[in-house]
This record gives structure tokens, sequence and C-alpha cells, in this order.
């Protein structure tokens, strides 16, 4: 068995495909974002909860960046005194408001106008507005932040013969050139492609409809064919294997 995150059991022999992807239509899950392969077998190599809190040992005030539901902020509480998390996404607000508001979080829409304003900024599978990070950073202030990168799950997207996610390229070396020309002094950076093996065809509907930015006009109906050959293949081989693509970064404001 190959190494790296699965998701779905071994295809039944008697369920079809489209049985399959009915089922997994049927399934919905509570949130939506990138999580599911961190801290698991496969996933990378980093801790990045762990990194967080050894941040926020020494912390103040902290600026958390498209916080989606606010689940891994939560964790990481005891959280400083004043910590404010910005989430966009209409569906995710009141979630993220809910969650949080136990914890003394404030919840905005927008990024604080202010400056020198915190400790640290986290953000995990979101923005990286390098200039505003800079801004909203007291000097010493530190920035940690994993993102997914533009190859994440390219493969899934060629086996269905879907058009690529991302136009434009963003891995490690594009952030970094970035947080640099913003002022930041970057102190570290890793990036990784952890194998991600789907082993039933609607484990793959799962993924492409938690994630529609992956193949942005995905249906069944218009993808039945690729999505019949995808089954095809995975009953034959166990399983499709493709890479996740994972960066992070650390940085200082001096």
């Amino acid at each position: 068995m190959r190494s790296g995150q699965q998701f779905g059991d071994p295809a039944d022999s008697t369920m079809t495909a489209a049985a399959l992807t009915a089922a997994a239509l049927g399934e919905r899950a509570t949130g939506w974002e990138f999580a599911w392969l961190d801290g698991r077998a496969g996933g990378p190599s980093w801790s990045y909860p762990g990194l967080a809190r050894a941040l926020l040992r020494r912390a103040d005030s902290l600026l958390d960046l498209d916080t989606g539901s606010g689940e891994l902020l939560a964790e990481l509480a005891p959280l400083p005194a004043h910590t404010v998390a910005v989430e966009s996404w209409a569906r995710n607000t009141p979630v993220a408001r809910d969650r949080l508001s136990p914890f003394g979080v404030s919840v905005r829409t927008e990024l604080p106008g202010g400056e020198d304003e915190f400790d640290v900024v986290l953000s995990r599978h979101g923005r990286l507005p390098a200039a505003d990070i800079f801004r909203l950073l007291r000097p010493g202030g530190r920035l940690l932040s994993q993102q997914v990168g533009s190859d994440d799950l390219a493969g899934l997207n060629s086996a269905l013969g879907a058009p690529p996610a991302h136009l434009r390229p963003w891995n490690a070396d594009l952030a970094v050139a970035s947080l640099e020309a913003a002022g930041l002094e970057v102190t570290d950076v890793r990036e990784e492609r952890p194998t991600v093996a789907f082993r039933d065809v609607g484990a793959a509907v799962r993924q492409l409809r938690d994630l529609p930015w992956q193949i942005r006009d995905f249906t069944t109906q218009r993808y039945a064919e690729a999505l019949d050959r995808l089954d095809t293949f995975i009953r034959l081989h166990g399983e499709l294997t493709v890479a996740a693509h994972r960066f992070l970064v650390q940085a200082v404001r001096s």
C-alpha cells in the first residue's frame, strides 16, 4: 500500500460509479477548507498548530486571517487577550462568530485598518497580503502561514480531463519574494508535496464538491464519462494517487 493520505474504501464491486457518486453527493461536510490533510499520515511533516502555539505563548495580540469556521483558532486557546479573526465568506462568518465568541475573539469581515497592532499574524490556507501584514505587525511581530500551492491535486484534474485549478503559479518562492518586497524578513520556508490516494470515485466527488475551486465547472453530469473512466481505473488499480501541495513560511517585522 502506498504511503499518504487515503480517501474512501476500496470500491464495492456491486456499486456502480453512479451509485458511488450519488452516495458522495448525499454526504455534506460541515465546513470547507484544506485541513483534511494536516496532521495525518502522509500530510506535511510540520505541525502548524504546534508552531502557532509556540508563537502565542509570547504574544499579547493576534490576528488570524481567513479563519474559516474558527475551528483551528478555537483549538489554539488560550488566546491572547486581544485576538481578531477575519472571515469574509458569508457562509462561514456567523459560524466563526458563534464558535469564537466564548474566547472573546472579534470576528470581522475586513482587515483592520490600523498599524503596528499585532504581535502575531496567522494565515492557514488563506490570503497572504504581504503589505497589510507588514502594516499590521508590530516591530518584532511574527507571521506564520501555511499555504496551499497551485499544484494541489493537479493529478485529479488531469485524470478527469479538467483544466488546471489555478492559472497562475503559487509556491514558496513567490510567497517569499512577496513578503521580502513588503519589508518582512523570512526566517523559515518549507515546501512539500504529500501524496493523496482516492480509493473510490465517490471520494473524488466528495473532494470536488467540498473544494469547488478545484474544478470550477464540475458537475457529475458534465463529467459523467470522465467519472466512469476514473471508476474503472480505481477498480483496476485500487486507487488513484495524486500529490497535494503545501508550503509554510515564517517571517518577522524587524
